[in-house]
């Protein structure tokens, strides 16, 4: 078996590729069982053997400190920096001190500043939305700045009493409401940071012909952080994608000096020529914005914390985070880490309830990125017809007109069956 290489910044895949898998805590066991067999099936169905993955299992989370003493062990990161792309099921988070969660710590220390979340509905799956059908968006939130930078002291302790003492009487801040209670937090934006993010997100709305990248943010309150972060973003595609974009600064210049009809006129014939629209919003309005007019969104950039709250709200809209896939990506290096989105669900564990599909589609994303898009797209087929005859977990069937509640196991068994119909 071979590795996955990174070369004149295009990634070198062998038809024998070993990927390194994490198992996860709690229903990881079962899921990632079920994603190996229909990743595996799919492969050989579409490549008819001249392709394969060797699955190489490395530790973290419960599993790794039974094993080792250790939440999150060095040889787990080098295989990982190795391999340059992996996968993962669910890990809980450490009680007590240490590490925050095993999840953020992967992705600060391999620099994996995308968290790359699709979001589309599947025909048959019940949705909150009358026209889940016109959500369409893939989410490009950033991954290792922001308040996720874990940066904050407690209340009553000698060292927020020292920032509060640089804060007030060196920096003269007054609007700290209570200080002798507050607890405080640092929110580092960075230019650098929110370059990549933002070129990563137009980088892929024009490889996938994508119509518009939205710059998500609260720049109208926090004008230095967020405000920065759409004021760089707007800055980076104008000066790195010229001809490629239409930004809505370039329009809001055309209407001050040309007035509102020549503005229109250019972006009407920016979008017929097939420049990217880059554009923002301010986060409140967006989430609004995503329930009553999804298919004015495509492409989304936004922080850490803004792309939480957006992932989670979109995956809802198409039936919820069970079925939402996601990745954590530095497409500089090439390292890619594949995840399932939802927790350990330790209340369900071994009972055979638990819904695969969030692993099984961030595996899709995994083929996709390594060049094996037949494969992905068959697993996409045959996911899509089982829902569209009922057949689910019970997580997803107990909504669906007919639904049929399968267990893990023989959901898997349903998914196969349907990828040897489908060819």
């Amino acid at each position: 078996m071979g590795k996955i290489r990174k070369l004149n910044g295009k990634l070198i895949v062998p038809d024998n590729v070993t990927i390194p898998y994490i198992e996860g805590d709690g229903v990881g066991a079962e899921i990632t069982s079920v994603c190996h067999r229909v990743v595996d099936k799919a492969i050989s169905k579409v490549y008819c053997g001249k392709r394969q993955i060797e699955w190489k299992e490395v530790f973290a989370g419960g599993k790794a400190y039974q094993l080792a003493g250790e939440w999150l062990p060095q040889a787990t990161l080098d295989a990982f920096r190795d391999y340059l792309v992996g996968i993962k099921g669910p890990l809980t988070t450490p009680i007590g001190g240490g590490i925050r969660s095993l999840n953020v710590a992967l992705r600060q220390t391999l620099d994996l500043f995308v968290c790359l979340r699709p979001v589309r509905w599947f025909e048959g799956v019940a949705s909150p939305l009358k026209e889940p059908q016109k959500v369409d968006m893939t989410i490009f939130r950033e991954n290792t700045e922001d308040i996720y930078a874990g940066i904050e002291w407690k209340s009553g302790t000698p060292e927020v009493e020292k920032v509060l003492r640089f804060l007030m009487d060196e920096m003269h801040v007054s609007n700290i409401r209570f200080p002798q209670t507050s607890s405080l937090g640092i929110k580092p934006v960075s230019v650098e940071g929110s370059e990549r993010l933002v070129r990563a997100a137009i980088n892929y709305a024009l490889l996938n012909h994508k119509p518009s990248v939205t710059l998500v943010h609260k720049g109208n309150i926090m004008k230095f952080t967020e405000g920065g972060f759409k004021l760089w973003g707007y800055a980076l595609a104008e000066r790195e994608f010229g001809e490629q974009v239409f930004t809505m600064m370039q329009y809001d210049a055309i209407k001050k000096e040309q007035g509102s009809v020549k503005a229109d006129e250019a972006l009407k014939e920016a979008k017929k020529s097939g420049k990217i629209i880059i554009k923002d919003c301010i986060c409140d309005a967006f989430l609004q914005n995503t329930l009553l007019y999804p298919e004015d969104y495509s492409v989304i950039a936004t922080m850490n914390l803004n792309g939480d709250y957006i992932s989670d709200q979109l995956a809802a809209m198409v039936g919820g985070i069970g079925i939402a896939p996601g990745a954590n990506i530095n497409d500089e290096n090439g390292y890619a880490i594949f995840e399932a989105t939802h927790g350990t669900a330790p209340d369900i564990a071994g009972k055979n309830i638990a819904n695969p599909s969030s692993l099984l589609l961030s595996s899709v994303m995994m083929l996709k990125y390594i060049g094996w898009e037949e494969a992905g797209a068959l697993i996409e087929k045959a996911l899509e017809f089982c829902f569209l005859k009922g057949k689910a977990t019970h997580d997803l069937a107990r909504f669906m007109i007919n639904g049929e509640s399968l267990g893990t196991a023989e959901f898997g068994d349903e998914i196969i069956k349907s990828l040897n119909g489908i060819i």
